[in-house]
């Protein structure tokens, strides 16, 4: 069962929320709190350092993916991702074949990353080595597609958020359509279109590197969800999410009427046969695979509605897959 918050018409919660005590606490702390710390942002005129090689880069960590990581580049190419800085978590497929062009043109940063179930540690070690390379690092998954809504670019959207330390980009979940299975030679983002009626509560963050990111904060333990940064190194801030409010807790109260300018397609079951395949290969997060049949039902059940935003893309993402041509 899920319900809507007033104020929330966007986005959709994964559980009813009883009127207790804490939740009265944290509804009015995200209330009054989200006013001081926008008004606070708003006063902060930090200059970019110079010398960062992108606007827009991507990290990501994967694990035996490598059928989809073209498609992946390509698209988020289009939407104005300049670099990725991609960690390969022990896969055994042909994964390097893929990836060797983008490597050579410069496009993909390669890193080995042994240690299984330590994906915050991947990004850790991104933000620690790569922070300076660009202007936002955005932490997504191989089955997550960047769509920008207001306008065409990722980059145009970030724009809006310069005195922000970080911004929430929220889920739209996805699910399998009818498809038991689905040929190799069809994409993702054409074939999958059904999805849940409203966002998830849920989604990933763009890091603003123009801010110190907060490595000894124990809330930053999931920090592609939810990150905390300072400003200065001193004052700490908390993500934003689309709508431009603060979230301070994990599955905040995210208050907004406002548009959504962007949102991420997550793409988390694919077709039947794939989503079976994706529980055998593990995770890189959890050391117990949390991708089971019950949890494919509860998400399947959500999948009402159909969202075509992305095909607006779809023109340019097919040239570049079939002539190889940037358009």
């Amino acid at each position: 069962m899920s319900i809507w918050i007033r104020g929330n018409r966007q986005i959709v919660y994964k559980k009813p929320f009883k009127m207790t005590f804490r939740f009265a606490k944290n509804y009015l702390f995200d209330l009054f709190g989200s006013i001081l710390y926008i008004f606070y942002m708003d006063r902060i005129h930090m200059e970019r350092k110079k010398g960062s090689k992108y606007k827009v880069c991507i990290c990501g960590i994967f694990k035996n993916e490598g059928n989809y990581l073209k498609e992946w580049i390509e698209y988020h190419k289009i939407v104005g991702v300049e670099h990725f800085f991609l960690y390969n978590n022990n896969s055994s497929d042909d994964f390097i074949t893929v990836l060797q062009p983008y490597i050579d043109d410069g496009v993909v940063t390669l890193i080995e990353w042994v240690k299984e179930h330590d994906q915050m540690g991947a990004y850790r070690h991104c933000i620690s080595n790569y922070r300076t390379d660009s202007d936002w690092i955005g932490f997504i998954d191989i089955d997550e597609f960047v769509v920008p809504i207001e306008e065409n670019t990722i980059i145009e959207i970030l724009r809006y958020f310069e005195n922000r330390p970080a911004v929430l980009v929220y889920w739209k979940f996805f699910g399998f359509g009818g498809l038991m299975d689905r040929p190799k030679d069809t994409l993702v983002t054409e074939s999958f279109v059904v999805c849940g009626e409203k966002l998830s509560n849920t989604g990933k963050v763009f890091y603003n590197t123009k801010y110190d990111f907060a490595f000894d904060d124990k809330r930053n333990s999931i920090l592609h969800h939810i990150m905390w940064c300072k400003y200065k190194n001193r004052i700490s801030l908390p993500t934003v999410n689309i709508f431009d409010k603060v979230c301070f807790f994990f599955e905040g109260i995210a208050f907004s009427r406002n548009r959504c300018l962007m949102q991420i397609n997550h793409y988390f079951s694919k077709s039947r046969d794939e989503y079976f395949e994706k529980i055998g290969k593990g995770d890189v997060f959890f050391a117990e695979n949390s991708h089971t049949i019950d949890y494919w039902f509860a998400q399947e059940e959500i999948c009402n509605s159909a969202d075509y935003k992305i095909f607006k893309y779809m023109a340019r993402l097919k040239s570049a897959l079939i002539k190889g041509e940037d358009y």
